[in-house]
């Protein structure tokens, strides 16, 4: 199949599981009904119309041969009138009647076409059939040598109703197929629709406390196989977190005693330089643990994102730092307000920290909430932009952790937003200095 083709074909086939899943089973059926309907109407209902016409012209023949072997107004009226009680034929002869000197109609129809065969076959005289002028009989004229024989004959004589019997059947019986199949698949994809937003809800750090499998046995299994994937990974979460609350009590106790000591030495070489790596050293053991409680611990719950925002900006204001805050609109959504407090602290601390005046904005896009944070400092290099994202990595080489902090801000950020669902982007701001770009699903 080209290319191109094959694009067309996947644009007009539904993308749903349940279309496509419906489409399955309609398909068949269709096409069973197509095959059954050609042989029906190929074979069974036109050998019908064939025999009942048939047996019509047979009798129309008849009366004709009896009419010319019993001559006289008694015979014809004794003839006739048998043809009316016996056979269900309303006939009349026109004494001196013609037939218009016109080409008849072509036959329409299977039952036309059958009715004129027949009365070629068996009547062999010129005739006319008329089936349009009445609603229930059809005017059959005969030319005779004495005048023209009209013959009413009812439908019912050359119409048999199994057709549309047969056609309703058919096309009943499979819209209730359709609709018992369309409500059993919407049950089956409902369970996979289940497991898909429990599955993103998790993905974007959210509790899913009543999920349970349910569906077909595949997806019990596989919503089986999600939940526990879910407490492995809480578990894992969960003891991650106690180890390194454990490392941190451990370690902050040789450190205090080390501070002690050092308050005790009093002025001795090198007293400066120990007490620097003490302090990296706490700094360092704090940020990790920063890090960590990042991850989780904290429930999602709904949050206005624009006055979350606003909280943390009036902070840095009430600093007397320089900010200016463009809010579109009110977004109300799942979040862990505390992280995503620390993200937004740890983004605008940044711009600060190497800006002098600060833009932040927050908006709605068609499929996310953004938070865009404008700065006018000196950026950072493309190639290094996904560089600093890794734990403990800094530009500014130097050991003063006033200005370069010890390496898990945007580490921490990006933790956090990835925990949401969403993403933390740095690019070129077009006030000179770093744009970061968080997007958070809605």
């Amino acid at each position: 199949m080209p290319p191109q083709a094959e694009r067309w074909f996947k644009r007009i086939l539904p993308q749903g599981l349940l279309g496509r899943s419906l489409l399955i089973i309609v398909t068949p059926l269709i096409v069973v009904q197509l095959v059954s309907t050609y042989i029906f109407y190929a074979s069974h209902w036109d050998t019908v119309a064939r025999r009942l016409s048939g047996g019509l012209a047979g009798d129309i023949g008849m009366v004709i041969e009896s009419l010319r072997s019993f001559p006289g107004p008694d015979n014809r009226l004794r003839i006739l009138g048998m043809a009316a009680s016996k056979m269900d034929l309303d006939m009349r002869l026109d004494v001196g009647g013609i037939l218009p000197n016109t080409s008849p109609p072509p036959p329409r129809g299977i039952m036309e076409r059958a009715l004129f065969e027949a009365l070629r076959d068996r009547v062999q005289r010129p005739f006319l059939i008329d089936a349009a002028s009445f609603e229930r009989e059809v005017a059959v004229r005969v030319q005779l040598s004495d005048g023209l024989l009209e013959v009413f004959v009812p439908r019912k004589r050359l119409f048999s109703s199994t057709t549309y019997i047969f056609v309703l059947w058919m096309v009943g019986t499979s819209l209730l197929l359709l609709g018992i199949a369309t409500v059993f698949m919407r049950n089956q994809v409902r369970s996979v629709r289940k497991l898909a937003a429990a599955a993103d809800s998790f993905g974007k750090g959210r509790d899913v406390p009543n999920f349970k499998p349910e569906g077909a046995v595949e997806v019990r299994q596989a919503a089986q196989a999600f939940k526990l994937m879910q407490d492995r990974i809480k578990r894992q979460m969960r003891q991650r977190t106690e180890m390194l609350a454990g490392v941190s009590h451990d370690l902050r106790t040789p450190l205090t005693r080390m501070k002690l000591q050092l308050a005790m030495f009093g002025e001795v070489d090198g007293r400066a330089e120990l007490e620097e790596d003490v302090a990296e050293m706490e700094q360092m053991v704090e940020g990790y643990l920063a890090f960590v409680r990042g991850e989780g611990g904290e429930a999602s719950a709904p949050t206005d994102l624009a006055g979350l925002v606003e909280e943390v900006v009036g902070r840095y204001r009430r600093e007397g730092r320089e900010m200016d805050l463009h809010v579109e609109d009110t977004l109300v959504m799942p979040l862990k307000p505390k992280a995503m407090a620390r993200v937004l602290s740890n983004l605008i601390g940044n711009a600060y920290r190497y800006g002098g005046h600060v833009w932040v904005r927050v908006g709605r896009r068609p499929d996310a909430a953004e938070v865009i944070i404008d700065d006018d400092g000196p950026g950072i290099p493309p190639e290094s932009r996904e560089q600093v994202f890794k734990p403990f990595f800094r530009l500014e080489r130097s050991r003063n952790l006033a200005t370069g902090g010890v390496g898990l801000g945007l580490t921490i950020a990006r933790d956090i937003v990835r925990g949401h669902g969403g993403e933390v982007l740095l690019e070129d701001s077009p006030l000179g200095g770093l744009r970061a770009r968080v997007r958070l699903p809605l």
